[in-house]
């Protein structure tokens, strides 16, 4: 693992900081008029979910963790634990189902994933950016009405409900980021 200064602490970084793993979510640089500049350092626990405040100067150092990266194909969902499959190995891995958080309902079989890994700990799961989706239920296309800024409700096909413009049909294909849960364009 390598050693960085206080100062290059970057979004994204994870550290191995009061004997956890942390990712730094926001990196403020502060001057402040008396004394030395420092970074504060709004971090996330990765095993946890808990979130810490510090503050950083130049002259520490903290150990920044490299993550080894692993494609993962996604086969089921049993009591709770998500089922993921190496594309190399074979090799099945189970990790808990609310590691994906509220996106987990873009989850579809057969989905290639990309889990992170700390030794052979699987701390993060990153879904594709974006998911097509199919509509179930939504309201019919009301003649004249504008496409300027008007949106209507539509639930999709894993239960998610997003707006969608109205020239969104039922029963249409559309795609939906993953991070945002926003409908993006028409399938």
């Amino acid at each position: 693992m390598a050693k960085i200064n206080g100062n290059e602490i970057r979004p994204g970084n994870v550290l191995e900081h009061n004997g956890g793993l942390w990712v730094a979510v926001k990196v403020g640089h502060v001057k402040p008029g008396k004394g030395g500049a420092f970074a504060q350092v709004e971090m996330k626990n990765l095993r946890n979910g808990s979130k810490l405040n510090e503050r950083f100067r130049s002259a520490d150092k903290v150990e920044r963790v490299r993550l080894e990266q692993k494609d993962q194909q996604f086969l089921y969902e049993t009591d709770g634990m998500l089922v993921f499959m190496d594309s190399e190995t074979f090799e099945q891995v189970e990790i808990p189902a609310d590691i994906l958080g509220d996106r987990r309902p873009f989850l579809q079989d057969g989905m290639t994933i990309q889990l992170e890994y700390y030794e052979s700990e699987a701390l993060n799961a990153s879904l594709p950016e974006r998911v097509t989706c199919q509509i179930v239920e939504t309201e019919p296309v009301v003649k004249g009405q504008t496409a300027a800024n008007s949106f209507k409700p539509a639930v999709l096909d894993n239960g998610v409900r997003v707006m969608v413009p109205p020239f969104v049909a039922q029963d249409e294909s559309i795609v939906v980021s993953t991070e945002t849960m926003e409908y993006v364009e028409r399938a």
